[in-house]
């Protein structure tokens, strides 16, 4: 798995020092469940909604200082909408890294957009874990100058 997460972290922009993070931010419950001791990627998820959310505020109100609240409310919703994780997700072929048990990977499970937003908020996370809040402000903030322009 380490040789085929090389690529993946080349396209993520970041290097982990603990691979351990990555794996556990790909991995779905369906798959854990199937392959103890393996730990799923839900409470990364957890974590990475909630320094998500603080980062594309923080983003929105350094770029828009005089923005009502109203305004960078919809924006923020926006930017951390399933949709949008998941299209981001897609740009860096996440669903073909995402370890998903048998059932989920049967059903098409790497093409869902909740599979997909879920594992990006993981990345997030594990990206904030592994090299702090200023490598996670520039690793969201790529995703959100794309989708501004």
């Amino acid at each position: 798995m380490e040789e085929a997460l090389s690529g993946l972290q080349s396209d993520l922009g970041y290097i982990f020092r603990d691979l351990s993070l990555l794996e556990q931010a790909l991995t779905h419950r369906s798959f854990a469940h199937e392959h103890p001791p393996a730990r799923d990627n839900e409470t990364l998820e957890f974590l990475g909604d909630a320094v998500l959310g603080f980062l594309v505020a923080d983003l929105l109100t350094r770029k828009s200082p005089e923005g009502g609240a109203g305004d960078l409310t919809q924006r923020r919703a926006l930017l951390v909408s399933g949709k949008t994780l998941a299209r981001w997700a897609r740009d860096l072929n996440l669903g073909e890294h995402i370890r998903l048990g048998r059932g989920e990977t049967l059903s098409g499970g790497r093409e869902k957009e909740s599979i997909l937003a879920a594992a990006f908020e993981a990345v997030i996370a594990a990206v904030y874990l592994d090299g702090g809040i200023e490598t996670a402000t520039e690793f969201v903030g790529r995703f959100v100058a794309r989708s501004n322009q």
